[in-house]
């Protein structure tokens, strides 16, 4: 049973691993963000508006859960304490209290509409997606990611770095490390990296639509706050705007196989001078729409 067909060898890594920044040298200058800490507990760092709002969103609603958790726990002490059969031998008799039974009522609906007046605006941020300044079609495979550059007419497969061509184990052998290596990654990168990585500029809109040719698969990267289902036969959107230089990782999330685990994200982002000349490898690289480029726009345009 074939698990892997990758279109390229970890060999011509040259687009999204190392020399996509001129060499493998210049792509470790940028510093690994969205990678998981072993033990650690807490969210990646927010690398994007979203997931600034998220964070804020979070911390705000866990204060108000511990109090409700501090209030329900203390009142449950003082009714053990005070109502117990040697504190109250003789319990009272009534059996309803509606000054009461109104506040726990309202109390609780207006918790609700204080968290929503937060929550809901920043939903509606997530949802309503703004104009892109590049729109890229990420598609989802059993096992790994394609992507399509539509405004450039390009499109390539990625692949974990490490991925067997068959069936087998998942092991960070030399081998595989030394591709990590040649990549620009480091080993505490293996099961994270993908060959062919996502490259985006800093702080430019990026609209991505998702699908899969399959099955279910989900695109998420957690220090850009965005997760969306890729339905076979739909086209979902999502948007980020990342405001640090940096590599960051997600995986599927949704379960979609045996290698479901196995499909990483990297996305790649960069200053908009490393994103053209990485842009213009890649449109010759994977037979895109040279027309399309910025520089070619602009000297038609004299």
């Amino acid at each position: 049973m074939r698990l892997w067909t990758p279109l390229q060898g970890y060999a011509t890594l040259a687009l999204a691993a190392g020399s996509f920044l001129g060499s493998a040298a210049a792509a470790q200058e940028l510093t690994v963000i969205g990678r998981p800490t072993d033990r650690a507990m807490g969210f990646q760092p927010a690398a994007t508006e979203l997931a600034h709002d998220l964070h804020w969103l979070d911390g705000m609603v866990l204060w108000i859960i511990t109090a409700i958790v501090i209030f329900v726990t203390a009142l449950l002490v003082v009714v053990m304490l005070r109502y117990n059969r040697r504190a109250n031998p003789t319990p009272a008799r009534f059996s309803h209290n509606t000054p009461l039974e109104i506040a726990w009522t309202l109390v609780p609906i207006l918790i609700l509409i204080f968290i929503g007046a937060y929550s809901l605006p920043v939903l509606f941020k997530q949802q309503e997606i703004p104009v892109a300044d590049i729109t890229i079609k990420a598609t989802g495979k059993q096992w790994y990611w394609s992507y399509e550059y539509s405004d450039h007419e390009f499109e390539f497969d990625s692949y974990m770095i490490g991925a067997p061509a068959t069936g087998g184990d998942f092991t960070l052998t030399a081998e595989v490390e030394a591709q990590l290596v040649e990549a620009g990654y480091s080993r505490e990168d293996f099961l994270l990296a993908a060959d062919n990585a996502m490259v985006v500029p800093v702080n430019k809109v990026v609209v991505v639509n998702v699908t899969a040719a399959d099955v279910i698969h989900s695109w998420a990267v957690p220090a850009f706050g965005v997760k969306q289902d890729g339905v076979p036969g739909r086209l979902a959107q999502l948007w980020f705007s990342a405001d640090k230089e940096g590599v960051y990782f997600g995986q599927c999330s949704e379960l979609c196989g045996v290698a479901h685990s196995y499909m990483p994200i990297t996305v790649k982002v960069v200053s908009e001078a490393e994103y053209a000349r990485w842009l213009e490898g890649a449109v010759a690289e994977f037979a895109g729409d040279p027309s399309t480029l910025r520089a070619v726009k602009v000297a038609a345009a004299e």
